[in-house]
């Protein structure tokens, strides 16, 4: 009973906050995501690591289903880095499974459509084809929600990569080194970023309590607002989201300036 009142509770409390975030104009357009502490859930609920991981996915549909409610368009999710890849092979093996299941389950959806971000060479096969294979079947139609999903990934490698990406494109196009360079902007080098063509993150969430980026969206997000969550990620909940969004709808952001 006391279960069923306190829930009844969060979701009268959750449409509150709903209500404040009018106008739609104090929704930010692209949220980043840090989906941290999985493994420390899994410790102190005497779960194994693969449950915690497991957990932390289902989390990540849940929390997309948050987003497409309130009207975001873009979501970045940082669910595998390239330190992570240093995990022990069985960790790893496992967790790029149960990530590639979760990017399956989202691209079945019409509601999304599955962007990978990072340097997928660094994943193990066949792991690497199932994450490509979902990608590509969630491409087309008109989804409500573009999901990046950042995997292998580490935010100066990058921009490392985008500098190489920028600088082929020009010696293929037949320009010189010295004009290249000269030529070289941030909106130039932007159109070679893993997100190019999508707005910059207004907002980024961690969880699990740590205060850092962890290399994710470094040139991205240079201006973005954040927002810290004492919560692991498994245990993140609506109402945690829904706080997040509103902090950001009251802040007045000044980009430098």
């Amino acid at each position: 009973m006391r279960r069923q009142i306190a829930g009844w509770l969060y979701r009268l409390y959750n449409r509150q906050i709903v209500r404040e975030l009018a106008p739609s104009d104090r929704i930010p357009r692209h949220v980043g995501v840090i989906t941290d502490g999985n493994r420390r859930w899994a410790k102190e609920f005497g779960a194994t690591t693969e449950q915690g991981h497991r957990a932390g996915a289902q989390k990540i549909v849940e929390f997309l289903g948050w987003c497409d409610e309130i009207g975001i368009e873009v979501v970045t999710l940082y669910v595998l880095s390239r330190e992570n890849l240093q995990r022990t092979p069985e960790e790893v093996e496992t967790l790029v499974a149960i990530i590639s299941d979760m990017v399956e389950q989202i691209a079945q959806s019409d509601t999304y459509a599955v962007n990978l971000v990072g340097d997928l060479s660094v994943l193990p096969e066949p792991l690497r084809a199932r994450l490509e294979n979902a990608q590509e079947r969630s491409r087309g139609g008109q989804p409500s929600v573009h999901v990046n999903v950042a995997v292998g990934y580490g935010g100066r490698q990058e921009i490392v990569n985008a500098i190489k990406s920028y600088l082929r494109a020009e010696s293929a196009a037949g320009t010189s080194m010295e004009d290249a360079i000269n030529a070289l902007t941030e909106e130039r080098l932007a159109e070679h970023l893993y997100t190019k063509g999508q707005p910059d993150p207004d907002l980024i969430i961690r969880s699990s309590g740590e205060q850092r980026l962890s290399g994710f969206l470094i040139w991205q997000s240079a201006y973005s607002e954040f927002f810290f969550c004492e919560a692991y990620w498994p245990a993140f909940r609506k109402t945690d989201f829904l706080r997040a969004v509103r902090d950001y709808s009251q802040r007045q952001r000044r980009y430098g300036k």
